[in-house]
C-alpha cells in the first residue's frame, strides 16, 4: 500500500513538472492549479509542450507562488460513454490526488465526434456537473472551479460541415448551462482565438502563441488582474454618439472593481464582472455638444474623452468605390475649401498597407496577422482631414447636416478590391449554405474573383505562415474593423461594393443579403438600414447581370434601398469620379427613409409591361414624369419573343410609360441598359436614372 501510495505520488510530480526533478521540495504556501482537458491542455502539437502548453505558459504568468499542473489527455471525452473518457483515465486520477485548490476544465472538443454527442447528447449536463462534484467532495476541500467555453474548430477540420460545425456549437451551449447549473465560473477561450485562424494549423489544436493566448486568458479570470481600466478602442475624442439611443459605453478593468462613469450630467456605476467586462449605460443625450465623458475606477487615473458630440451616426463601407478619395473627386476643390464644420466628424479606418501590386514586409504581415490592419482616429471636417476621406460619404454626410442641422459622425471601413466576404462574421459564414464554401482554401477557390486571389498572394509572396491572413480573407475586415465598431448604436450603413465579386452574380445574390444580417447582429438592430450603390458604367461583360441582381435584391432585402450609379460611369475606369451624385442619392433615401423628409429618393423603378395587339405599355412606379436625361429619344430598350433573341426597339415616353410598337405577337422579354457601359438616358422628375433590368412574362 506505501509502495502503490509513493508510485502516485511519483507520477504527480511527473505529470505537473514534466520529470521527477523537484519531487520532496514541497512548499505547502504554493496555490495549486490542475489544468483538465483534452489535447488544447496536453499540447498536443506544439515542439515542446513542457514549456510550450497553456499550463506551462501559466505557470510562468503566476509565478512561484503557483503549482500548475498539466493533467491534459489528448483524445479525452467529457462524456462518459465517449469514445475515450476523461473520469476513466489516470490523469483524472492524478488530478483528484494533486488535491488543487484551482480547478480549471476544458472538456467538449472530442465529444463532437460522431461517436459521442449523436448518441450521448443527453447525459453531457449530467456527466459535467458529475465531473465538477468529485472534485469538489475529494479530500472535503472545496476548490475554485473554472470550466471553460471551447477553443475554435474550423472549417477545414475533415468533419466540419458533416456535423462538428453544428455539434460544436450545440456543446458550446451546454457548457455554458453547466456553469449555471453548478454556480461555477466561466471562462471564454473561444472569443480570443475565433479571429485568429492563422494559429491553428489543423482547425483544432492552437500553436505556441494560441496556448499564449489561453495562458493570458486563464492568468487573467484566476487573478482577477486585467490590466486595470481600459476603454474599447472604438471610443475616442471627437467622436460621435447615436441620438435618441441609449449610449453605450464599455470596455475592461480589474475584476470586481467599480467603474463610474460620467456623460451629460449623468451618472452610472457597474461592477466589472469576472471576464473584467463592464458595460454602462446612458439615457439618450439631446443632439450637439460637445460633451465630456469621464470613466473611473478606484484610485486609478480616470479615462477623460473631451470634444464628444450626439447626432446621426452611419457607416460608409465597401471596396475602393466607397474609399475614393474627395481630393480626386469631379469639381472637389470648391467643397474641399469650404470643409471646415465642426459638426460633420470623420473617423477613417484605413488600411496600413494598400493591396497594390507588391510583396508586403514581414512587419506587416505580422500587423495583419494582429488584426492591426485598419487604425484611424476621430476628426472635425475641415481642408485637411476630407481630403482623404471617403468622396461618397463626405457628401452624404454633408447633406444629411445641411437638412437635418444635427451633427453627423461618418465611419469609413472600405479596403481596395476588397470581395464582399471579407465583411462578414465567421460565424455567419459558417452557417450559410450558400456561403461556408468560401472559406476553404480560400486563395484557390473560385467563389473569390481571381484577380483577388491573385493580388493577394502577391502580397503574401514572403509570407512564413501557410495560414497567413489577408484584407481579402473571408471574415477578415470584419474581424479587424467592423468587430470593434460592434455595439454601437448606429443609424444605418452606406455601402458601395461588388466590382470584385460581380463575375458571379448569383453568388451575390446569397451574399449580400449574409453581409446584411452579419451587420444588423453586431449593432443590435435588425431593421438597421442598408443602402447600396449598383455597380456604374463600365466596359466589362458581366455588369448588366450583375446590377439587375442588385435590383432584385433592393427589393429582396427589407430596410435596403438602392441607388442607381450607371449614368455617372466612365467606359474605360473602374473609378468613375462624379461621387457627389453618388454621396447625395444616398442622403436622399436617407432623409426620406429614416428622417421621413417629403423628396423623391428612388429612380423610376419597372412595375411590369402590358401587350396590346403591337403596342406594348411599360409601366414605372416613382414616376409622376418620365423624361430623358438629355432630352431626345430613350435609348437601350430591346426585346425578345420566344425565340428569346433580343432586337434593340425604339421606346417613346407618355406620361410616365414607354411605349414601344413591335411586330412580335408575344413579347417575352424586355430589358433596358442592358450594356456593360451604358449610355441609357431615363428619369423621373428629380432627374433620378432607371436601373438596368430585365422582365419577362411567366
Amino acid at each position: 500500500m506505501k509502495h502503490r501510495l509513493l508510485i502516485q505520488v511519483l507520477l504527480i510530480a511527473f505529470f505537473v513538472n514534466g520529470s521527477f526533478a523537484g519531487f520532496g521540495q514541497t512548499d505547502v504556501r504554493k496555490t495549486r492549479i490542475a489544468c483538465i482537458g483534452n489535447s488544447v491542455t496536453y499540447g498536443f502539437g506544439l515542439n515542446d509542450r513542457e514549456t510550450e502548453s497553456y499550463p506551462a505558459q501559466l505557470q510562468q504568468l503566476l509565478g512561484s507562488t503557483y503549482e500548475v499542473g498539466n493533467f491534459g489527455l489528448n483524445g479525452a471525452t467529457l462524456l462518459s460513454k465517449g469514445h475515450r473518457p476523461y473520469v476513466l483515465t489516470d490523469q483524472y486520477k492524478l488530478a483528484l490526488a494533486f488535491n488543487p485548490d484551482v480547478v480549471l476544465i476544458d472538456l467538449g472538443l472530442n465529444d463532437t465526434d460522431p461517436r459521442n454527442w449523436p448518441n450521448y447528447r443527453d447525459e453531457f449536463m449530467s456527466d459535467y456537473l458529475r465531473l465538477i462534484r468529485s472534485f469538489r467532495s475529494e479530500n472535503g476541500n472545496a476548490p475554485k472551479i473554472f470550466i471553460c467555453r471551447m477553443t475554435p474548430i474550423f472549417n477545414w477540420h475533415p468533419r466540419f460541415k458533416s456535423g462538428t460545425r453544428d455539434w460544436f456549437w450545440q456543446i458550446q451551449q451546454e457548457i455554458e448551462q453547466v456553469a449555471k447549473a453548478a454556480n461555477v465560473s466561466l471562462i471564454d477561450l473561444h472569443t480570443p482565438l475565433y479571429s485568429h485562424p492563422d494559429l491553428f494549423k489543423d482547425a483544432l489544436h492552437p500553436d505556441q502563441a494560441g496556448a499564449a493566448i489561453i495562458a493570458k486568458t486563464v492568468f487573467q479570470h484566476i487573478t482577477g488582474n486585467f490590466g486595470g481600466l481600459k476603454l474599447a478602442p472604438v471610443f475616442m475624442n471627437h467622436m460621435v454618439f447615436q441620438q435618441k439611443a441609449n449610449i453605450r459605453v464599455w470596455g475592461k478593468a480589474d475584476s470586481g472593481t467599480e467603474v463610474v462613469g460620467l456623460f451629460d450630467k449623468q451618472t452610472e456605476k457597474c461592477i466589472a464582472n469576472e471576464s473584467g467586462e463592464w458595460t454602462l449605460n446612458f439615457n439618450p443625450a439631446p443632439a450637439g455638444g460637445p460633451y465630456t465623458l469621464k470613466i473611473s475606477a478606484g484610485n486609478q487615473q480616470p479615462i477623460v474623452l473631451d470634444d464628444i458630440l450626439v447626432g446621426e451616426l452611419w457607416i460608409c463601407a465597401g471596396q475602393s468605390n466607397m474609399e475614393f478619395p474627395l481630393k480626386d473627386a469631379a469639381n472637389s476643390g470648391i467643397d474641399i475649401s469650404e470643409s471646415e464644420n465642426s459638426n460633420i466628424r470623420l473617423f477613417n479606418l484605413k488600411g496600413i498597407v494598400r493591396p497594390d501590386d507588391s510583396k508586403w514586409e514581414p512587419s506587416m504581415l505580422e500587423k495583419i496577422n494582429d488584426l492591426e490592419y485598419l487604425e484611424g482616429t476621430w476628426k472635425s471636417s475641415n481642408t485637411e482631414n476630407v481630403t482623404d476621406f471617403s468622396a461618397i460619404g463626405y457628401y452624404f454626410g454633408k447633406m444629411l447636416n445641411e437638412n437635418l442641422k444635427v451633427p453627423v459622425g461618418l465611419i469609413q471601413v472600405s479596403v481596395g478590391g476588397a470581395p464582399i466576404e471579407a465583411f462578414i462574421d465567421r460565424k455567419t459564414l459558417e452557417f450559410n449554405p450558400r456561403m461556408v464554401d468560401v472559406l476553404y482554401k480560400w486563395k484557390q477557390n473560385d467563389f473569390i474573383m481571381d484577380w483577388c486571389r491573385q493580388r493577394a498572394t502577391l502580397n503574401l509572396a514572403l509570407a512564413k505562415n501557410d495560414l497567413q491572413r489577408h484584407p481579402f480573407e473571408p471574415a477578415y475586415i470584419y474581424e479587424a474593423g467592423i468587430q470593434q465598431l460592434a455595439g454601437l448604436a448606429m443609424s444605418g450603413v452606406i455601402w458601395y461594393q461588388g466590382e470584385s465579386n460581380a463575375h458571379n452574380a448569383e453568388h451575390y445574390a446569397a451574399a449580400f443579403p449574409a453581409l446584411v444580417q452579419s451587420w444588423r447582429k453586431a449593432f443590435g438592430n435588425a431593421e438597421m438600414p442598408f443602402y447600396f450603390a449598383q455597380l456604374s458604367s463600365l466596359n466589362r461583360p458581366s455588369w448588366p447581370h450583375f446590377r439587375d441582381v442588385q435590383r432584385q435584391l433592393s427589393h429582396s432585402v427589407p430596410h435596403s434601398g438602392m441607388v442607381v450609379t450607371s449614368d455617372l460611369g466612365d467606359s474605360l475606369d473602374v473609378h468613375p469620379k462624379r461621387k457627389r451624385e453618388v454621396g447625395e442619392r444616398f442622403a436622399r433615401l436617407a432623409l426620406k427613409d429614416v428622417y421621413q423628409q417629403k423628396l423623391e429618393c428612388f429612380g423610376p423603378e419597372v412595375r411590369g409591361f402590358i401587350q396590346e395587339g403591337k403596342q406594348i405599355r411599360i409601366q414605372f412606379d416613382h414616376a409622376a414624369h418620365l423624361k430623358t436625361s438629355d432630352s431626345t429619344d430613350a435609348r437601350e430598350f430591346e426585346i425578345a419573343g420566344s425565340d428569346g433573341l433580343f432586337m434593340p426597339v425604339k421606346a417613346v415616353v407618355k406620361g410616365n410609360e414607354i411605349h414601344i410598337h413591335t411586330e412580335i405577337k408575344e413579347v417575352q422579354k424586355i430589358r433596358y441598359g442592358w450594356k456593360p457601359f451604358s449610355r441609357a438616358n431615363l428619369v423621373n422628375e428629380a432627374g433620378l436614372p432607371v436601373s438596368t433590368f430585365e422582365i419577362e412574362i411567366h
